[in-house]
């Protein structure tokens, strides 16, 4: 099923169809990443995300004042913070929370 463009209206139907395709992308995409390893032999996955402007401005209010910390290790923390403190018992989210609990200014 093609990507509909800026100016296509998909049916109810057609919507719930095009999700459930792009999250078992998804889905597949990450079981092929976490079975490469550990976290820090795990290949990175370009991720694109809209997220409310205030998110957007905290986050740049944050990383002004904290030089040792960058756009990509904000959201990884967030991501395995996320997933750590809802259940996830995935190794490789442990380590990434724990890595961004721990990590030394700088490193």
């Amino acid at each position: 099923m093609a990507a509909p463009t800026d100016g296509d209206r998909l049916e109810p139907e057609q919507q719930v169809q095009l999700e459930s395709m792009q999250a078992a992308g998804a889905r597949d995409h990450l079981s092929r990443c976490l079975d490469q390893g550990d976290a820090t032999s795990a290949a990175r996955i370009s991720l694109e995300a809209e997220v409310p402007e205030a998110l957007f401005d905290g986050m740049r209010a944050f990383l002004s004042s904290r030089p040792e910390w960058d756009q990509y290790r904000v959201i990884t923390s967030a991501l395995a913070g996320f997933l750590f403190q809802n259940g996830c018992g995935d190794r490789c989210v442990a380590q990434h929370y724990l890595n961004g609990l721990f990590m030394k200014p700088g490193e």
